[in-house]
């Protein structure tokens, strides 16, 4: 009978935290939705995304495996250490071997999906607050009157790729600004989406009348296949040039 208590006492206590450890999960997920439905700039759907969407998935699994951990042994007939230790262990490496798989999933296979939403916000029509018309996307051409030089070399170097929109009707103009290398590509070798630029070095200087040349490396995080491509730079714009487009 003594030890019937702590047993049911456990059995108890372990449905109520798998249970919470459940909701968590749910209102991890729903908080993620009910911002998403919220934001409707795309800018910053497009951001927040980028920055959070894997990371909230791969908590909300881990609760939900934790969950599940819990509650697989909330209904226990009968205690003894081996059968402690047992349960544990099982307990354990089938948490273990699944989280591996979700994690390598959201990894290696869901950065796939989120790079198809993200391309989509990235370049569905902005509309404008001053027309409530849909604004036109600059090319990288007609986009350089409208950034400062800064700016221009931040886009040079592919360190930063800024993206301006127009309201033709009003001249409003919107510039948003994109990390130049942060998503990794697809690797030809394992063709997981891990290929990542880890370093660039500046080959040839662009000036006002020649291109440059920049070297960038590539590595893929997972199989290890490592490559280089060469880029041209842009030309430097002069003052002249830079007045006349004014």
């Amino acid at each position: 009978m003594q030890e019937s208590i702590p047993l049911q006492s456990w059995n108890m206590w372990a449905q109520y935290v798998a249970y919470g450890l459940a909701g968590i999960a749910v209102l991890i997920v729903l908080g993620h939705v009910l911002k998403l439905f919220i934001t409707r700039d795309f800018k910053s759907k497009y951001d927040y995304i980028n920055a959070n969407e894997i990371n909230l998935l791969w908590f909300a699994s881990i609760a939900v495996i934790s969950a599940v951990a819990f509650y697989a042994n909330a209904f226990m007939q009968e205690i003894s250490i081996l059968w402690i230790f047992v349960r544990a262990f099982v307990t354990i490496s089938m948490g273990l071997i699944i989280g591996v798989i979700v994690q390598n999933s959201l990894k290696f296979y869901y950065p796939f999906y989120v790079e198809k939403r993200l391309k989509k916000l990235r370049y569905r029509p902005r509309i404008s607050p001053k027309s409530g018309k849909p604004m036109k996307l600059l090319s990288e051409e007609e986009e350089d009157v409208y950034l400062d030089e800064g700016m221009q070399a931040e886009e040079d170097v592919f360190s930063i790729d800024y993206d301006v929109w127009i309201d033709e009707d009003t001249g409003y103009t919107k510039i948003e600004k994109y990390s130049g290398h942060l998503h990794a590509n697809q690797c030809p070798e394992c063709n997981y989406q891990t290929m990542r630029v880890i370093k660039e070095e500046l080959l040839k200087s662009p000036t006002n009348d020649e291109e440059g040349e920049l070297e960038k490396y590539f590595n893929c995080g997972y199989c290890g296949y490592k490559t280089r491509k060469t880029v041209k730079v842009a030309k430097l714009q002069s003052a002249t040039s830079e007045e006349a487009h004014v």
